[in-house]
């Protein structure tokens, strides 16, 4: 590698590397980010050819991480948060005493010493910011009461580990490793919350006005440029600062920089311009951890690796899940809870590396977690596709159930079979197209997995049939092969994307129509092969727009009037 270009040379080869091997992955059927991985392997110390500079990758991650937190605490309020702590708070706490004990355990188990123990089960408990929120948006979960939950936990999950790195030096001497002088650890404890709480006090204080009024100037400036570089200075100037002036991770100063930029009406443009940086650099993450990973321990080491991952995938997955079920939350909330949480990242390696300095921890202790990390990286998409099933069977489960309730409906008019408009939920927009679209005389028909809805719609002279449209089965059932068109107007965008997949797969001819909240939710409909995805933003500008000449002309003044005359 040329050494006058350390930075140049670590971007190219990370991102021409990471693109060749996420392309091969996706070919395989295999998530894009075990491609990321194995991009790092090849650019790492441990394998031939190209060595990219290992200082710099991680810092150039690290921004990843940043602009990922920054972009959640925009879609993230105050109250979210306060309104998940009853069960993010004590089940995180939960979560990382078992994780800690089974490190421990596995450490005796190999002979290592209480101290290594310690810092490796808690390595093993903290989940990496960057999967889980990749995970979450393709799922379109971040709204969701589940997403909020992952996201109050993960909060929880990063204090407690600012606590860790500044008490572990403390406690070193006590636990067989070196003794840093002067270090108590009563006032090591009290100047960490009171650092933690003068930044809270100051975000929520100061911050809450000075971030949204900054975003606003700017944008007043009329400049794109200057409000995408406010966007990104907001991000990382407070992460930034938090660390240095607050001893705060970056990852939770940049939460909360988004999270008191939530309440400006500027918020959603400042997440739709720190996207392509979030996603460039989050890719940088993934790089940076193959760049770390010593394949020779899985010669090596063979069955502590085994045991490091059974650990963090079902250990601590199973304590998760148990303790949300504990709360009274749904089986679903909990599976996805523990999906989440089954993967290690950032902190594991920080946390790793001063156990090491202090002589905690052996060094083939730092193989194991990065090992552990790497593979469940790899593992935790394949988890939730595994989770998407299981849902995906339980919602048909759900409408088979319902459908029971068919003979019970009284009797609709029959389902057109050739050349109709097929549409799906007859919700609050499905119910005015449906209207609409059978008001002018278009054939339609109806699929929707709600009796009462259907017998609605069938009261109005609709065709409606009870089910889900995801399913083959019902879409065959209103001829979806003769259909013209079809319309999407349900808000589950995972749930769309495969219907729209199935009515590609039976009329490729078919024009389909979908329902999306967001950019990312029309993206991901077009690939799935919508023709066209409405946003609700998007159309009521458009009818605002139209509606400006029509106002124009009936409330043109007099004198505008008038004055042709005059002249």
């Amino acid at each position: 590698m040329t050494h006058a270009t350390p930075l140049i040379a670590t971007l190219v080869s990370a991102f021409v590397l990471a693109y060749v091997a996420g392309m091969l992955a996706q070919r395989l059927r295999l998530p894009p980010i075990v491609g990321y991985l194995l991009a790092g392997v090849a650019i790492g110390p441990f394998t031939p050819g190209i060595v990219a500079d290992q200082a710099l990758a991680p810092e150039l991650s690290e921004i990843g991480v940043i602009l990922l937190m920054f972009g959640v605490g925009l879609h993230f309020s105050l109250g979210d948060l306060l309104a998940v702590r009853a069960i993010a708070l004590p089940g995180a706490a939960v979560q990382i005493a078992i994780a800690t004990a089974l490190g421990m355990l596995l450490a005796w188990l190999t002979g290592w010493p209480v101290g290594a123990g310690l810092v490796l089960g808690l390595a093993l408990s903290t989940a990496s910011t960057v999967v889980l929120l990749r995970a979450l948006e393709e799922r379109s979960l971040l709204e969701t009461q589940r997403g909020r939950i992952a996201i109050g936990w993960l909060i929880v999950e990063d204090l407690a580990m600012v606590l860790t790195l500044v008490l572990l030096p403390a406690l070193a001497g006590l636990l067989g490793g070196t003794t840093h002088d002067g270090v108590n650890l009563y006032a090591a404890l009290g100047l960490t919350l009171a650092k933690v709480a003068a930044f809270v006090a100051v975000m929520l204080l100061f911050g809450r006005r000075a971030i949204p009024w900054l975003l606003e100037r700017t944008a007043g400036t009329g400049s794109r440029e200057l409000f995408t570089l406010a966007v990104l200075g907001i991000a990382l100037g407070v992460a930034y600062a938090s660390a240095v002036l607050f001893g705060v991770s970056f990852a939770l100063g940049a939460f909360f920089a988004g999270m008191v930029l939530n309440e400006s009406k500027l918020s959603h443009q400042a997440a739709q311009d720190s996207l392509p940086f979030r996603d460039a650099f989050a890719v940088l993450f993934f790089v940076s951890v193959g760049m770390l990973f010593d394949p020779s321990i899985l010669v090596r080491a063979p069955l502590p690796v085994l045991g490091v991952l059974a650990i963090i995938l079902f250990g601590k997955s199973i304590g998760a899940f148990l303790i949300v079920r504990a709360f009274g939350r749904p089986t679903e909330v909990g599976l996805t809870i523990a999906t989440s949480l089954a993967q290690i990242g950032e902190f594991a390696f920080i946390l790793a590396g001063l156990g090491i300095e202090l002589g905690l921890l052996p060094k083939d202790g730092r193989d194991l977690v990065l090992a552990g990390a790497i593979l469940s990286i790899c593992a935790n998409p394949l988890l939730f596709i595994a989770l998407d099933r299981w849902v995906a069977r339980r919602e048909a489960a759900r409408v088979a159930a319902a459908a029971a309730l068919e003979p019970d409906l009284p009797p609709g008019p029959p389902l057109p079979e050739r050349d109709h408009v097929i549409l799906v939920g007859f919700g609050r927009v499905g119910s005015l197209v449906g209207q609409r679209l059978h008001g002018e005389g278009t054939p339609l028909a109806l699929i929707e997995p709600d009796a009462d809805a259907v017998e609605r719609a069938r009261a109005l002279g609709i065709p409606a049939l009870v089910g889900n449209a995801a399913s083959v089965d019902k879409l065959g059932a209103v001829h979806v092969a003769d259909a013209r068109a079809i319309v999407v107007a349900i808000p589950q965008t995972l749930e769309a994307g495969q219907i729209i997949r199935h009515a590609r797969e039976a009329n490729p001819a078919i024009a389909v129509l979908a329902r999306a909240h967001s950019d990312e939710e029309v993206a991901y409909l077009l690939g799935c092969g919508a023709d066209a995805a409405v946003m609700g933003e998007r159309e009521i500008a458009r009818s605002m727009c139209e509606s400006v000449d029509g106002l124009a002309r009936w409330f043109r003044r007099p004198d505008a009037e008038a004055a042709p005359d005059a002249a």
